[in-house]
């Protein structure tokens, strides 16, 4: 039986993310409508339905469990030592506006730990796929985390609602770039191919958001952490965490540091 993080279980994530991708080419051209969640946070369209229902059943094996953003939880999955986390579309109001900052987000997680995940934007045919023993690909190319050392002149992956209502007002006159986005997991995987050098949220987050992009963060040679340093661990009861800090390792003090500087990140 092939490990959490071996070649069998990033075949399946890859497989699954393509089945994913042609399953929303429907839903790329019309109009879709968006309905409340039924937790009352954020919109559901048939597309995440449609995604989480390929999803499942490309990936899920016996023994193992499931969570996602689109069905309900089932609480079973705390026995397992393997659980699927995803999110079937991370970044919804990216995809009804039509703004490509939204995907598809897999991750394996093994006694707690995200070990493999893989991340895919169908817009712009973006594939981001590895794991703790296998590395990191981008479109099957190998990348790593940025070995940068300093804030001064870094680029910072901001949430694009957080920026939008002026939470990083606070960081304008920092010596990094600060550049909007939409989808955390796409932040996180953009940080782990080095094309950005780290990401954190202000705001609380589920673990389907973030599980595949901190395994693919930590794959490629970064960290990912709570925003006051907390590991993170994944599979709990509550899927809620309270804040993410992601970035190349070389940066980590600096990072932290900085962090810590700004006490009112404890409130945010």
């Amino acid at each position: 039986m092939d490990n959490g993080s071996g070649p069998e279980t990033l075949k399946r994530i890859r497989e699954a993310l393509d089945s994913a991708s042609k399953a929303l080419v429907p839903f790329l051209a019309g109009s879709l409508e968006a309905k409340p969640k039924s937790s009352g946070y954020g919109p559901v369209t048939e597309a995440d339905r449609t995604v989480d229902r390929v999803l499942r059943e490309v990936l899920l094996r016996e023994g193992e469990g499931w969570l996602s953003e689109e069905r309900v939880d089932d609480f079973r999955r705390l026995e397992k030592s393997r659980v699927w986390v995803v999110d079937p579309l991370d970044g919804t109001m990216e995809f009804l506006a039509g703004v490509p900052e939204w995907c598809v987000s897999v991750a394996m997680v093994e006694n707690g730990r995200p070990v493999a995940g893989g991340v895919c934007n169908p817009v712009t045919g973006e594939l981001f796929l590895g794991s703790v023993s296998e590395g990191v690909t981008y479109n099957d190319r190998p990348v790593q985390a940025t070995k940068r050392e300093c804030l001064n002149g870094a680029v910072i992956l901001a949430s694009r609602s957080e920026f939008k209502r002026g939470e990083w007002e606070r960081f304008g006159k920092a010596p990094f770039v600060i550049r909007p986005m939409g989808s955390v997991a796409y932040k996180l995987a953009l940080v782990a191919a080095g094309m950005a050098d780290a990401t954190w949220t202000l705001s609380p987050k589920n673990e389907w958001d973030i599980a595949a992009g901190v395994a693919l963060v930590e794959a490629a040679g970064g960290f990912a952490q709570g925003l006051e340093g907390l590991s993170l661990s994944f599979n709990n009861k509550s899927v809620l965490v309270s804040g993410l800090l992601a970035g190349g390792l070389a940066m980590r003090p600096e990072l932290t540091a900085f962090l810590g500087r700004h006490a009112s990140l404890k409130s945010a």
